[in-house]
């Protein structure tokens, strides 16, 4: 069952804003007493749709026709009004700063739940499940490299690519055909995170090319 726990840190959407995208969090701070805190009070001016802990428990915080103040400063396929247009779930742990681990069983089968749940009622496109750092690069790194996307994608949610060959000095150009913006520090290294977790070093390489390739080919 869903814990209501709501959050006054929200507003309306635009009127005709359509929700089509899926944005995931971790919390990144030490505790889920204190990320739930940070997300339901007033003047933090941050939240999200839904908070999910590490035993699967979900929180309820902002329903999904107002908006939630959780993506920030970010583009993604040339917009960069995310919280209009997108559901943000924070999903607990204490991120890169504060001992970062795996996310449990019970955690991510419930946020599969919730993810499908959210995909079933928005119109929401697979390349548009996305991460904070996707969509942020400059300045975020969740929910990380030990978050499985992979498992998602085999569930039917997000985009997992079969690497295609591709020319290195195709990456700006087909970074920006999937959604990143081409020119933001750190650009690469997020899309390692995501796509090439085993081996993130910022380097446009021939096997990142060929993963985004590969995705641009399950976009077409």
């Amino acid at each position: 069952a869903m814990i209501e726990r709501p959050s006054p840190n929200c507003g309306p959407r635009p009127r005709d804003a359509a929700v089509d995208m899926l944005v995931l969090h971790y919390t990144g701070m030490d505790s889920a007493a204190a990320a739930l805190a940070h997300l339901t009070e007033e003047g933090t001016k941050v939240s999200a749709h839904y908070m999910v802990d590490e035993a699967g428990e979900i929180y309820h915080l902002v329903d999904e026709d107002m908006r939630a103040w959780h993506a920030g400063e970010a583009f993604w396929r040339g917009h960069t009004d995310i919280n209009d247009r997108s559901i943000g779930i924070e999903i607990v742990n204490p991120g890169h700063e504060f001992g970062y681990r795996r996310f449990p069983e019970a955690q991510m089968a419930s946020l599969l739940d919730l993810m499908d749940e959210v995909l079933a009622r928005h119109p929401i496109p697979p390349r548009n499940t996305v991460g904070h750092s996707d969509i942020a690069p400059e300045r975020k790194r969740d929910p990380g490299e030990l978050f499985d996307w992979r498992r998602l994608a085999a569930e039917g949610i997000g985009l997992w690519p079969a690497p295609r060959g591709a020319e290195i000095d195709m990456m700006p150009i087909m970074l920006a055909a999937f959604g990143y913006d081409p020119g933001a520090e750190g650009v690469i290294t997020a899309f390692q995170r995501h796509f090439r977790p085993d081996r993130i070093t910022g380097e446009a390489d021939l096997e990142t090319v060929s993963l985004l390739n590969g995705l641009i080919e399950l976009i077409e």
